[in-house]
């Protein structure tokens, strides 16, 4: 079995969990901190494509700089490259946990989705 990427937030009840979940299954973890260092511009494109180009998906929409920076408000008018270059100088802005495999990406933690692939 392929390691699996997973950006997390060592804070985050969710991240807990869903590591829980894959350490359970016996998944080999990279486990990298979201905040010091944010998925890549090009990961930020491949899960932007496993997501089906719905960019909103990428955003933690319940986090306080999400909030302050007013983004759900600038999304439709702002070009898709500016959000993604926002998103990847700023960890915060991701939702979480934000994982890569060989072939998926997931974003955020329900377990009946990540059953399709663990």
């Amino acid at each position: 079995m392929k390691k699996v990427k997973i950006y997390e937030y060592k804070n985050c009840s969710t991240c807990k969990k869903a590591i829980g979940y894959l350490e359970k299954k016996g998944t080999p973890l990279e486990k990298l901190p979201i905040v010091e260092t944010p998925p890549t511009l090009s990961e930020l494109k491949l899960m932007l494509k496993y997501q089906n180009g719905e960019i909103k998906k990428l955003f933690n929409t319940s986090g306080q700089l999400y909030r302050e920076l007013n983004i759900s408000k600038k999304m439709s008018n702002t070009p898709e490259n500016i959000l993604l270059d926002l998103l990847s100088k700023n960890g915060k802005l991701i939702k979480r946990p934000f994982v890569l495999g060989s072939g998926f990406g997931l974003v955020g933690f329900k377990e009946e989705d990540w059953k399709k692939h663990f």
